[in-house]
């Protein structure tokens, strides 16, 4: 199996939950890991709790992934708070996902990883902080599969959370998203070496989940934005520019990417509804009365301003930002010191 372990920083902390986990489906996960990062020191009355939610490909290293967050007077600021990033449930960058062993079988998971929920990974969550001994989050955040992730923590637990603030996300998957996602599916379960079996034995499949990478990055920018970084420039050999481009993505996640994650994480992402055994979308939306700050990217054609859009205009204590940047959905990875000054102007305008 890969050593995915190798590029988990040495700051990563893991606490083990020993107590079997059922999932929102019905599965029974012996044990649960968790891999988490913390920054800053928690205070005496342990309100200043700050919880960052990955995205897709991200781990608990935030300061890696979301570096420019990280700043005095800036969204996440040391001095002031105690952030909190935890690795979900079903990754690969130490939190029990496919490529952990079953305590069971002595063996990995692999593609047996069962199918699991937005609300799974926020439920694990919770046992971590309190684990930690913390019952009060003063605001969690994140974008794309994180702002799923923060949209769900309202819902379950409105007692431990003050605010939200989600970003590049939606209240459901759409029928947009969820083919994007099953086409990528395809494209790992095509490949020749997964066919074979010798994905089965522990060995990362290459070409496909490469293939997953390059349309989904067509996904995650924008028109405007690869026309203007790419056109129809050709280098050397032939190539288009934006071929070369998208190859080097592909060959980039395969190198520190599982593809059975690859596969858990987005089946959970399509599952995601906060309306599922709540009632009417609609309804549901509007029973919400958490503060909420929700970001939208105006250039995101993966999840659309609409989206975000109908979440403002449903939940009564909530307001809108736009991030007005040709990026696309990539855009709050991008334009970092927009989206960190935002974050915390909601933070000081927050009830202490």
């Amino acid at each position: 199996m890969r050593a995915y372990t190798e590029i988990i920083s040495e700051k990563t902390d893991y606490f083990d939950f020993k107590e079997p986990f059922t999932t929102e489906l019905g599965a029974v996960l012996p044990s649960v890991r968790v891999a988490y990062r913390t920054w800053g020191t928690l205070n005496s009355k342990k309100d200043n709790v700050l919880l960052v939610c990955q995205a897709l490909t991200g781990s608990a290293d935030a300061d890696a992934w979301w570096e420019g967050m990280f700043s005095r007077g800036g969204a996440f600021d040391e001095s002031r708070d105690f952030i909190i990033c935890t690795n979900v449930l079903g990754s690969c960058y130490g939190t029990t996902g496919p490529i952990s062993m079953n305590p069971l079988t002595g063996s990995h998971y692999g593609p047996d990883f069962p199918l699991i929920t937005i609300r799974d990974m926020v439920h694990v969550q919770r046992i971590l902080l309190a684990g930690l001994g913390i019952e009060r989050v003063r605001l969690v955040v994140g974008a794309s599969l994180g702002g799923m992730q923060v949209l769900e923590w309202g819902f379950l637990y409105p007692d431990v959370v003050q605010a939200l603030m989600p970003m590049g996300a939606s209240g459901r998957h759409s029928s947009w998203c969820i083919g994007q996602s099953e086409a990528q599916r395809q494209a790992i379960y095509a490949d020749r070496d997964w066919n074979d079996g010798w994905y089965q034995e522990g060995h990362p499949p290459g070409k496909g989940l490469a293939a997953a990478r390059m349309m989904a990055m067509c996904t995650y920018r924008s028109f405007e934005n690869f026309q203007l970084r790419f056109g129809r420039q050709v280098q050397d050999g032939g190539i288009f520019k934006v071929e070369s481009y998208l190859h080097h993505q592909g060959r980039k996640l395969v190198e520190r990417f599982d593809a059975n994650t690859y596969i858990t994480l987005t089946k959970a992402m399509d599952l995601h509804d906060l309306s599922r055994g709540r009632g009417e979308y609609e309804e549901v939306l509007r029973s919400f009365m958490l503060p909420v700050e929700i970001l939208s990217i105006n250039s995101d054609i993966l999840y659309p301003k609409e989206e975000q859009e109908e979440l403002a205009r449903l939940m009564p204590n909530s307001s809108i930002l736009y991030l007005d940047e040709p990026y696309g959905h990539d855009a709050f990875l991008i334009d970092v010191a927009t989206v960190s000054s935002m974050v915390r102007n909601f933070l000081d305008r927050l009830e202490p």
